[in-house]
């Protein structure tokens, strides 16, 4: 019996039929018009308008605030160019066939004492080190320990360079107090988190009271970025990018997790 009910968000209303094909939950974003066969962000209580500033997060609000969820099975989320697939899975890109049975479709029974699912670590301090300089260039100039030290690329480090320099240190003193020096503790030490807002839960309930902390965070947060002057990719997604990284955080200090791997392929190419 199906363990895992997994949905897959997409921006095209012509990935449809392999997202069916799958045996996902299609979920389609943005400003596309999509039939009712797919899933939105647009149900009831939501905040679809701030789509383009909170990415995926539209209709993780959507889930929560009108208690879409009403089974006991695993429920995880993935989008149309990344996909879970199952362990040691040997994939030839070229064939919708074959990316069609490795993906993760059941939740393998030797994964049952766990309750999370994350993504393999995104290392941040692998980049070429003129990236850094080009993008940090401030920083690297009056933290010389940088440049020998890549324990020192953290996640802030890394935050600061795409996102804006004390951008998270801002966002992370509206957190609870509960979770205001655990965070930035993680921030400051880890050099990789669990990337793309994709995570497999256990049950609704962990799922929920992630939403319960996240989205109060996120809302508190737009007192200080706003949703009408953020331009360019690393602020117009802020919130994405904020989420995404307290993400990591939560559910590796409050769930036992296991790491899986994250295949990208973007099934426009099937088309």
């Amino acid at each position: 019996m199906k363990n895992l009910q997994m949905y897959c968000l997409s921006l095209q209303p012509d990935h449809l039929e392999m997202i069916q094909k799958f045996g996902y939950t299609p979920v389609g974003l943005g400003d596309e018009q999509f039939n009712k066969e797919w899933l939105s962000d647009k149900k009831k209580n939501n905040i679809s308008k701030k789509n383009k500033h909170y990415g995926e997060y539209t209709f993780h609000y959507c889930l929560w605030k009108n208690n879409v969820i009403n089974h006991n099975k695993w429920i995880g989320f993935c989008q149309y160019r990344k996909f879970w697939v199952k362990p040691n899975s040997v994939i030839r890109d070229n064939d919708f066939s074959c990316l069609n049975n490795s993906v993760l479709k059941n939740i393998p029974s030797k994964l049952k004492n766990y309750e999370t699912i994350l993504g393999e670590n995104f290392l941040l301090n692998q980049f070429r080190f003129m990236k850094f300089i080009k993008r940090n260039f401030k920083t690297m100039l009056f933290k010389p320990e940088l440049w020998v030290n890549k324990k020192k690329r953290n996640i802030k480090f890394h935050f600061d360079m795409w996102h804006g320099h004390g951008n998270l240190d801002k966002a992370i003193k509206l957190l609870e107090h509960e979770e205001r020096k655990d965070f930035n503790d993680f921030v400051n030490t880890d050099v990789s988190f669990s990337p793309h807002n994709m995570f497999i839960c256990k049950s609704k309930k962990i799922l929920f009271k992630y939403y319960e902390s996240v989205f109060p965070w996120l809302a508190r947060c737009e007192k200080i970025y706003g949703l009408r002057d953020l331009h360019g990719y690393g602020l117009r997604r802020i919130y994405g990018f904020l989420a995404e990284r307290y993400m990591s955080y939560w559910f590796k200090k409050y769930t036992k997790f296991k790491i899986l791997k994250i295949h990208f392929k973007d099934i426009s190419e099937y088309i």
